[in-house]
């Protein structure tokens, strides 16, 4: 990676996103000491330029920022360095430097489809998630309707907690389903975005 330190005397910005949930967590600054030593450890190193030396994050809290990977920008003089953290990212105790909740929600579709396919790659035996693959395609979509009958039950008769439960191994289920096809849960998330558009019609 080329990176340009010299338009802003040194130093590059870095900006700081959870893996995980996509949020941006913080902004700090770079030398090629401080680069270099992040790409070393796998633990996001800053220059300080308050105490003008290195600072790794966490190094008196224990909140370090653990590398998944790093962008450079078009211009080479920004960082994009996702990663996951270890506790809250601010001196204040908050999540981000903003002040904002780090929070997964709908995005942990994409990490339980990453498990999923994983478990497709490796066959591991003794998993549930093998077995369904094992099983076949005629299986797998039974289940999906089995457990899509079972969310109806419990809405129209049963209890939210259940109707909740239900729907999640459903939606669980359709994911085996759909990477046993060849397809990830983002395959029906786009084409729920083109029938969100007012030229859409349905077929």
């Amino acid at each position: 990676m080329d990176l340009d330190f010299n338009k802003m005397n040194g130093l590059v910005p870095a900006i700081i996103q959870d893996d995980n949930t996509s949020k941006v967590l913080m902004l700090g600054y770079m030398n090629k000491e401080a680069f270099d030593k992040t790409v070393e450890t796998g633990k996001v190193t800053f220059f300080s330029r308050t105490k003008n030396r290195l600072w790794t994050k966490g190094e008196e809290s224990g909140n370090f920022l653990q590398v998944v990977s790093i962008k450079e920008d078009c211009d080479k003089d920004t960082l994009l360095i996702k990663v996951n953290p270890v506790g809250p990212v601010c001196h204040t105790g908050t999540d981000t430097c903003w002040g904002e909740k780090n929070e997964e929600d709908i995005l942990f579709l994409k990490h339980l489809q990453e498990f999923i396919n994983k478990r497709k790659a490796e066959m591991p035996e003794k998993s549930y998630t093998t077995s369904l693959f094992e099983s076949g395609i005629n299986r797998m979509a039974q289940k999906v309707g089995e457990e899509a009958v079972e969310m109806i039950i419990e809405a129209t008769n049963g209890t939210d907690e259940r109707m909740i439960y239900e729907g999640s191994d459903m939606i669980y289920h359709l994911i085996v389903m759909l990477t046993s096809k060849g397809y990830r849960i983002e395959d029906l998330v786009k084409e729920l975005m083109v029938r969100h558009s007012d030229s859409w019609k349905k077929h």
